[in-house]
């Protein structure tokens, strides 16, 4: 098991490429219906579907926000400490991100990454955009080169399953079990396409994404039955 301040706690928002459809090329249109045209859900068309789907698929999105976070042992308590990286440019994101993270992994020993459903969705999405903005994976991020034991990921999904691999839990539902306050007090996933490109407001959605991140810190330390943060034990670094 990883110590508690060896955890690099990592959410990402995303949103589709363009606002809709209509603002895609026409190739782009016909890779758009070519990808989705066999889970297009009754009473849904390419163009209705591709605001509903696009943000997800690495492809026909970009990351719009990265919010991570650490413990640190102060005074005999642990603090957590949170920054995020955001922006219109998604290249510029990218590469603050990987600094920092590399920064942050080169100084432990035991440094892995942490979240909610990272193995499937944030880390394979986060290093297909590092490649599509013409940038490299870094080795301790490419976890497809790894043996599964080699692998420095804790995945809040994952420990949750205890093995049962058909069972997916949301962050949301997973923090009320334990009795860990909602992340959900504003917006949710579902939304951030809307507050992005419809309100134009960045900054909600940062605060949206550092409470995940904040959220998945206390599922963690619930996990291994130690006391959850308050909101003193919690240090937000201004990004934008």
């Amino acid at each position: 098991m990883y110590p508690i301040d060896s955890l690099f706690v990592i959410d990402i928002e995303t949103v589709s490429q363009a606002p809709d459809w209509n603002q895609l090329d026409e190739n782009w249109k016909q890779l758009w219906s070519q990808k989705i045209e066999k889970q297009l859900p009754e009473g849904e068309d390419t163009e209705s579907f591709y605001p509903k789907r696009a943000a997800i698929l690495a492809e026909f999105g970009k990351i719009i926000c990265i919010s991570a976070g650490y413990f640190r042992p102060q005074d005999g308590k642990l603090i957590f400490r949170v920054k995020s990286y955001a922006g219109q440019n998604e290249a510029e994101i990218l590469n603050k991100f990987l600094h920092d993270a590399y920064q942050w992994q080169a100084a432990r020993k035991n440094a892995a990454f942490a979240g909610h459903n990272i193995k499937e969705f944030d880390i394979p999405y986060l290093c297909r955009r590092i490649i599509i903005n013409g940038l490299e994976v870094p080795a301790w991020l490419d976890f497809q080169a790894m043996k599964p034991w080699e692998t420095n990921l804790v995945d809040t999904m994952q420990l949750w399953r205890f093995g049962d691999y058909k069972n997916y839990t949301s962050l949301n539902l997973l923090a009320a079990c334990l009795g860990v306050p909602s992340p959900k007090d504003d917006i949710d996933g579902s939304k951030v396409g809307e507050v992005y490109w419809q309100e134009n407001n960045l900054p909600r959605i940062v605060e949206y994404c550092q409470r995940d991140v904040v959220t998945v810190a206390q599922v963690l330390l619930r996990f291994r039955n130690l006391a959850l943060l308050n909101v003193n034990d919690i240090e937000i670094i201004p990004s934008i």
